[in-house]
């Protein structure tokens, strides 16, 4: 990486990442581990559910899980956005939470089955303490919103992210998939490990406000906060117990509520944020603007999501998963979408520094509403190898490469704006929160799928996905349509 560092002639010859603050080196390094131990469990996770020789669940049940994990990722990520606002601080978090995530996937290397999901939690709980507080460091490292380099920032850190993501299913998905399961499940565990390490040599080069708790607790918020968590884990405890003595308790016990959560706890948050009387009227003004931001992402995450899984699973049974006669294991389709934004987001962000040297920059609504067709986009065309599949023929594995190919496209144009325009609508009183409250955005998505395969919904029938397609379209065409209304809301964001 040090080849990468370059001296940048206009700023006293400090040393640069590609032209942004060194600092941003150490959070992409350490987002690529994270990413690469993340997103290789996660390409085996559907796969191994169903495999006779992993838990052999049927399609629904695996889609369900899948779906509620990935909630509670994200679900997690306000929680540990509060941690960092309030006990530890955003630098420190990451730290603690590298760790936790590695146990989680040496407990998912573990070879019995009653430790699945216990190690499936300890890696959800770590990715939802990470994930708030790293992307928040980023923006520690600019000056203020303003700075032009901020949104070009936020995409390098994504490829950071699609780096780790690229490997991760080539590495872990090849021998989770022909070697062990629980091998490929220990790759991730080292994966995580090199980030957690890579994190603590490079700390030096990060903004000092990373390590500043922004609002800590006070002693008796400590005490109260503290006291309340025990009431919630002992109800909890007490509930799930009970059911497992009295021999009712099935998979669904854990997976609805949490599916329930996930659609009621965003809802929740936004409504407290809004009534929060100390927020300036500019700052409300900026909350009113950025829910129609959170709908339209809920949506785009509900279809883009389920790359990992209703096409993952249908890829298994229904695909020629193939070329020129070569067979490749069906996790490496999750590398097709992070090698496209390896390939395009230099691309977007040269596209987009260009027009905005020229005042012609389209704006966040504009990009959102795209992002929205085209998604919506891809689902239109997964109809047709499902057709294909419906007349008992094998769907070749390039339908498969051009849903994600648009999906790329499609992510690129919403979601690294949507981590940038966070941080530049939050409200300074929910600094480090806010950036949960994006992720939550990705849970209200996942839990709609997973309640959806819950009620034994057929995500892979050819009547959903079209609905699913036209709900994307219909929605990115109505946010366009008011869009006048939603700029004037976000105040003196572009």
């Amino acid at each position: 990486m040090a080849s990468s560092l370059t001296k940048d002639s206009a700023s006293s010859g400090e040393k640069t990442f590609f032209g942004h603050p060194r600092g941003l080196a150490t959070l992409f390094m350490t987002e690529m581990w994270e990413r690469f131990s993340y997103y290789g469990m996660r390409a085996l996770l559907p796969l191994y559910l169903i495999a006779p020789g992993g838990l052999d669940m049927n399609p629904a049940t695996a889609t369900a899980i899948y779906s509620v994990y990935l909630s509670l990722v994200y679900l997690l990520a306000m929680p540990g956005g509060w941690f960092g606002d309030r006990v530890w601080g955003p630098r420190k978090t990451v730290a603690i939470a590298g760790g936790v995530i590695m146990a989680g996937h040496l407990v998912l290397a573990l070879p019995w089955e009653g430790t699945f999901f216990a190690g499936l939690g300890l890696v959800a709980i770590g990715s939802g303490l990470l994930k708030s507080n790293i992307s928040t460091m980023v923006g520690h490292l600019y000056d203020g919103p303003d700075d032009p380099r901020r949104d070009g920032g936020f995409t390098i850190f994504y490829m950071g992210i699609n780096m780790g993501a690229f490997a991760a299913p080539l590495v872990i998905g090849t021998v989770g998939e022909n070697v062990n399961w629980h091998l490929g499940f220990a790759l991730a565990a080292l994966g995580m490990g090199l980030g957690v390490l890579q994190f603590l040599i490079g700390t030096r080069h990060l903004n000092e406000r990373s390590l500043i708790v922004p609002k800590p607790l006070s002693k008796d918020e400590r005490a109260s906060t503290l006291r309340k968590s025990m009431i919630w884990l002992g109800v909890a405890a007490v509930f799930y117990i009970g059911t497992v003595v009295t021999g009712v308790y099935t998979l669904n016990w854990l997976l609805v509520p949490i599916t329930i959560a996930g659609l009621v706890i965003p809802v929740m948050v936004l409504v407290r944020i809004k009534r929060d009387k100390e927020l300036s009227e500019a700052e409300q003004s900026k909350m009113s603007g950025y829910i129609w931001f959170f709908v339209a992402a809920a949506i785009f995450w509900m279809i883009y999501d389920q790359g990992g899984s209703t096409l993952a699973i249908f890829a298994e049974s229904s695909a020629d998963n193939s070329v020129f006669g070569w067979d490749f294991p069906v996790s490496w389709y999750q590398s097709v979408n992070p090698v496209l934004i390896m390939a395009l987001a230099p691309v977007f962000a040269a596209f987009w520094l260009a027009l905005n040297r020229r005042g012609k920059e389209p704006s966040t609504i504009v990009k959102f509403s795209s992002g929205l067709v085209l998604i919506g986009a891809s689902f239109f065309v997964f109809l047709m190898p499902l057709t294909i599949a419906g007349d008992g023929h094998k769907a070749a594995a390039m339908w498969m490469v051009a849903i994600y190919f648009i999906q790329t496209v499609a992510e690129l144009t919403l979601s690294p704006v949507g981590l940038s325009v966070t941080t530049k609508m939050a409200p300074a009183k929910y600094a480090s929160q806010m950036m949960g409250v994006w992720f939550l955005a990705v849970t209200a998505g996942d839990c709609t799928t997973g309640l959806l395969s819950l009620a034994g919904v057929g995500l892979n029938g050819t009547g959903v996905v079209a609905l699913e397609a036209t709900l994307a379209v219909v929605a990115g065409i109505a946010i366009f349509m008011y869009r006048g209304k939603v700029k004037k809301l976000m105040g003196d964001v572009h």
